[in-house]
């Protein structure tokens, strides 16, 4: 089983594909498998790295609370067990705060940069909407499965509900074959609500491209218009029919997100730790 370590704590990992490393850090209670609909398009052109964050999936349980700073330097270690000295770093929701995180302590190891459904936090940052906040509130009392259900108001546009019903049903299959318990869950909440890089955002200088739906509830898309505002030269994609799991609700973000990186990436893959 691979696994890289940043202290105590282990963190399983896969790698898929050949070609340009490319880093894919996970949201909230999301474990690697929650990129299913993902890897595929990415892996046509990139090798692409995929990790459980700690706290979650096959990686270390963590009894005490930890930051988005930390949960960085989890991204980097994973990056150096997977012996590539840089990648692109494709983050969502809570992956995309450990993105800028990385960007910013690490800059050396991002070559660009994904931002999705991401927030730069306080105190510029936009809150979820309050039906959003009233049901995580509610969320981590309830089984994994009911929840990955309740959510389906909150985190799928409307034309998904709609019409996609049977792609909502594919991606709550993967998402709970491996469930988030209620501590590991308030832990990663906590590390969410204690980050900020509102006054870091112009310190990033990799190339950086912002993805959002626009009917996202949990992270509102005046968040991704923020970041792309603060961040020298960032693109920013807003998607009108997707709302915060934009990948499911609309599938060609993803496709998009490819070309971005296709044309960022050298025409041989990045060299790799051990060589450098």
């Amino acid at each position: 089983m691979p696994v890289a370590r940043n202290g105590s704590v282990e963190l399983y990992w896969e790698s898929t594909g050949r070609g340009p490393a490319v880093l894919l850090v996970a949201g909230q209670g999301m474990t690697l498998k929650g990129w299913w609909s993902t890897i595929p398009i990415l892996a046509r052109s990139f090798r692409v790295i995929t990790f459980d964050n700690r706290d979650t999936g096959r990686s270390s349980r963590v009894m005490f609370p930890y930051t988005v700073g930390q949960m960085a330097d989890d991204a980097v270690a994973v990056l150096d067990a997977a012996q590539e000295s840089r990648a692109h770093v494709y983050g969502i929701s809570l992956g995309g705060s450990v993105a800028q995180e990385i960007a910013l302590r690490h800059p050396d190891r991002v070559h660009g940069l994904v931002l999705g459904a991401s927030t730069p936090g306080r105190p510029r940052g936009v809150p979820p909407t309050p039906q959003a906040l009233m049901f995580f509130a509610r969320a981590g009392a309830m089984g994994p499965e009911e929840a990955e259900w309740a959510a389906v108001p909150y985190t799928y546009a409307e034309a998904t509900r709609r019409l996609h019903g049977r792609r909502i049903a594919e991606n709550v299959a993967h998402r709970i074959t491996s469930p988030l318990d209620t501590l590991a869950f308030l832990r990663q909440a906590a590390a969410v609500a204690g980050h900020s890089t509102c006054r870091r955002l112009g310190q990033i200088s990799a190339p950086t491209l912002v993805v959002h739906g626009e009917q996202d509830m949990i992270v509102p898309p005046a968040n991704g218009r923020l970041l792309a505002d603060r961040i020298s030269g960032a693109q920013l994609k807003l998607w009108p029919e997707a709302g915060h799991l934009y990948n499911i609700d609309e599938p060609r973000a993803d496709r998009q997100i490819a070309g971005y990186l296709t044309r960022l990436s050298p025409m041989s893959s990045p060299s790799r730790a051990t060589a450098a």
